[in-house]
This record gives C-alpha cells, sequence and structure tokens, in this order.
C-alpha cells in the first residue's frame, strides 16, 4: 500500500527558513523542512496497480513554468485550529496546473478527490488544542511574511510514511515542464 499525493517541493533556503519559524506554540507539532511542500492533489492509500496509474497520469501533463509567492501565514479551522500554515499568493497557473493533475487523474481511472476548494498553502504544523493567545501572537508576528519567488519547474509525486515523529515524505517520480 501507498499513500501518495502530487506536490511542488519548496527551495532548500525557503524550507530552512520556514522551518526555522518552528516553535513557541504548545501542542504544535512542526514539520520539519525536509518535509514541507505545496500540495497539488492528494491520492490518498492506493496498491502497486492504482500507484503506476497515478504515475503514468501525472507523466501525461504539460505546463509551463510559473511563479510562485509564499505570503503570510493562517489556520485551518476557525473555532478550534487544527493547522497552522503559510500561504499561496494566487496564481492562475498553478490552479491551472492543479486542475491538469485532476484531469489526468480521472482520465486514468483514478477517483475523484473530496468535494473541497483547492487552497494552495504550505503546512508549518498540526495543532492539538493550542492556547488561543499564542496562536494570535504567532500569526500577529508572521503575517506580514513576504518569502522569495520560487520558480515552478517541475512538480513530483510523493509518498508519505508514518513515523514516530509524525509522517515522513519521499519523492517517488518528478515530472517537469514539457
Amino acid at each position: 500500500m501507498y499513500r501518495l499525493f502530487s506536490a511542488i517541493t519548496l527551495p532548500d533556503q525557503i524550507a530552512q527558513r520556514l522551518a526555522l519559524m518552528g516553535g513557541g506554540i504548545p501542542g504544535a507539532r512542526w514539520v520539519s523542512a525536509e518535509n514541507l511542500h505545496v500540495t497539488l492533489r492528494f491520492i490518498g492509500d492506493v496498491d502497486t496497480r492504482t500507484a503506476d496509474q497515478a504515475h503514468a497520469s501525472l507523466q501525461e501533463v504539460t505546463f509551463t513554468p510559473f511563479d510562485l509567492q509564499l505570503r503570510g501565514v493562517a489556520t485551518f479551522g476557525e473555532r478550534k485550529p487544527r493547522l497552522l500554515y503559510v500561504g499561496v499568493e494566487p496564481c492562475a497557473e498553478l490552479n491551472a496546473l492543479h486542475a491538469r493533475i485532476n484531469a489526468a487523474h480521472a482520465r486514468a481511472g483514478l477517483e475523484a478527490p473530496t468535494e473541497r476548494r483547492y487552497v494552495p498553502h504550505v503546512t508549518l504544523a498540526w495543532l492539538k488544542n493550542p492556547p488561543r493567545d499564542r496562536i494570535g501572537a504567532f500569526i500577529a508576528a508572521n503575517n506580514i511574511l513576504a518569502l522569495p519567488v520560487i520558480r515552478v519547474e517541475n512538480f513530483v509525486l510523493m509518498s508519505s510514511h508514518r513515523t514516530a515523529n509524525g509522517a515522513s515524505y519521499q519523492v517517488e517520480a518528478r515530472y517537469p515542464v514539457a
């Protein structure tokens, strides 16, 4: 069984900078620098045959290079924050890549993702009952965050492996621009 998703990886210097932000929030499980990414499409737990289909469908996806801008921090879960993230500036090219990936998977017969609006982001931490004042202080201190532009020239298929310290991700395949 494989737990797969497609993503955009971050340059090392940006991932390191984001990882250095970690700390100061009780109940937060911070994502390590090597695991930081922008998810394009979660595929889920699949067998070898379906993993091969996912890979084959992603090889068909074409796109041109584009720029991505990470900016600001926020949480998912209004009343009970469950995830702290860095936002991604609206980007038509990113949304188009996301749509192309979904269409390629649909043509390959892969199950459609749950009906949720695509909100591109980089997960900084998973939260478990964090003190609201600490979350508010973290967001206030980092809401003007603006990182250097990232040039996207490829995306990846990643696998997720559960460990005692949370998930660990591994790049299974890379898909460059056509």
